[in-house]
């Protein structure tokens, strides 16, 4: 059934986001971004290094000389996945979550921009440069690998990597700093769909999965900013949102533990393959 999907998905895909190139359908492609959960805050274990499929394939966003990595290259998907010394993120499990339930000709891409404490408003690209001139000291030599621009750059890779595969999903983790802001999903909505454009997206076939952030049960510190998220599928219809309930953070009420982020990738993933099986039905 899983091989039966993808064959009808990826020739929708296909027939709308062929620009010219020698795409792989087989090789499918998810953009990350967000802020610190995204990026990869927890310290990367033992046994996320080893006995990564190689059929999972991170782009580097940036030139990262002690990894060997160039911007713009493939490379099996070993932690970091966003620059090169951040840890674990959600498109770790994400990915390999894919990979270990996809027919085995199936390549699984992932490129992560992500910028810790960032408000979305970072990712609109009509208020980026403002927000960068006002961004606080801690954060600029985040923003530096990205030239200042992570919208920009996310969408320099993206094209890149449509000469490669197809994009297939977004995946977001951000809200921790706009906790609160009734106006978010709106404010989301518009990175989606200037995504989309940009990159000549069908947004029918490119859904955007959401994650929950540290979550009451855990004690989180912007838990309430989950009702807001809730709601981000009234606003965007191919939008879908994570739980976190029962991932576990590291004491901070914002941050997830390895373990956490080992869940909340896997839930990911499983609810990239649901919507895959669902359009089978």
């Amino acid at each position: 059934m899983i091989l039966k999907t993808y064959t009808l998905i990826l020739a929708a895909l296909l027939v709308v986001q062929l620009n010219g190139f020698s795409q792989d359908p087989n090789f499918h492609i998810y953009l990350c971004f967000g802020q610190s959960n995204m990026e990869g805050n927890a310290r990367i274990e033992a046994q996320d290094t080893v006995d990564v499929n190689p059929r999972f394939q991170v782009m580097s966003t940036i030139d990262c000389s002690e990894l060997g990595r160039t911007k713009g290259s493939w490379y099996t998907a070993v932690p970091p996945l966003c620059r090169c010394k951040t840890g674990l993120t959600p498109a770790d499990y994400f990915g390999r979550t894919l990979v270990e339930n996809l027919p085995k000709h199936i390549k699984v891409g992932v490129i992560n921009v992500a910028v810790g404490g960032c408000k979305i408003e970072l990712f609109d690209k009509d208020s980026c440069e403002s927000y960068v001139e006002t961004a606080p000291f801690w954060m600029k030599g985040m923003l530096k690998p990205y030239e200042n621009d992570p919208y920009a750059r996310l969408v320099e890779m993206a094209k890149l990597a449509q000469k490669d595969g197809v994009i297939t999903g977004i995946l977001l983790h951000q809200g921790e700093s706009n906790t609160g802001d009734s106006l978010w999903t709106e404010k989301v909505k518009i990175v989606y769909e200037n995504l989309v454009a940009d990159l000549g997206l069908q947004a029918d076939n490119v859904p955007l999965l959401a994650g929950e952030v540290v979550g009451d049960d855990q004690n989180g510190q912007c838990a309430s900013m989950n009702k807001i998220i809730a709601t981000l599928p009234d606003v965007i219809p191919n939008a879908y949102v994570i739980p976190s309930v029962g991932c576990p953070q590291r004491g901070d009420g914002l941050h997830f533990t390895a373990e956490g982020y080992r869940m909340l990738g896997k839930r990911y993933g499983e609810k990239m393959l649901s919507l895959l099986l669902e359009s089978d039905q």
